[in-house]
């Protein structure tokens, strides 16, 4: 969301100058590990982590199909920054990172036992931009409800109607839309209990 012009607005690009490094970052990291062909090793194989490869619940949101998917996926990443990158410290915005992740991989390990394999950042995009969302609704009511509205309704087609018609064809590959609703839910969780701990904090320090 789109910052107010207040007396604070000088101090806010050096409190989220690291949150923005962290983003760049997070592409950085998908690029390379996309252009030196490390999505065999780190991508979710079911096998494989059914025999021990945890790590994979983690490195599999960060490698892709395909350039085309890596860069659809990194234009999320980017509308995620526009839109609501501001609201977390990079601290917060690593744990969202992290839980949403998470939530992608182990709910497709234990509640879509059909599906072997899995790679991709677009499940944690819906967590990180579910946070912000959340995040924005006090300040913003209108238009933070407006685009959770969006992110709901989009869930909603893909769990009744399957993929957005064309993002199959631009991955380049099958869309697991259970993903986008497992990382939704996430970042949901974890943006709200950051939220909450920040209301408690400042209740008691007024």
């Amino acid at each position: 969301m789109i910052p107010s012009n207040d007396g604070n607005r000088g101090q806010a690009p050096r409190r989220q100058d690291p949150a923005l490094w962290l983003a760049a970052l997070l592409a950085l990291l998908c690029i390379v590990l996309e252009y030196g062909g490390m999505e065999p090793m780190l991508r979710f194989d079911r096998d494989a982590v059914n025999a021990g490869a945890y790590w994979q619940l983690l490195t599999a949101n960060l490698v892709h199909l395909g350039p085309s998917h890596l860069w659809m996926n990194l234009a999320g990443l980017a509308l995620v920054v526009a839109l609501v990158w501001g609201n977390f410290t990079w601290l917060e915005w690593l744990l969202v990172l992290i839980v949403s992740s998470l939530a992608v991989s182990i709910g497709l390990w234990l509640f879509n036992p059909q599906l072997n394999a899995y790679v991709g950042l677009s499940g944690t995009l819906h967590g990180l931009i579910l946070a912000g969302c959340l995040a924005d609704l006090r300040r913003y009511p209108v238009s933070a409800g407006l685009l959770l509205a969006g992110v709901v309704a989009k869930l909603a087609w893909e769990q009744f109607s399957g993929p957005l018609p064309g993002s199959e064809h631009v991955a380049g590959g099958n869309v697991a839309v259970d993903s986008h609703l497992y990382g939704a839910i996430g970042g949901a969780v974890v943006g709200g209990l950051l939220l909450s701990r920040k209301r408690s904090g400042n209740t008691e320090t007024t």
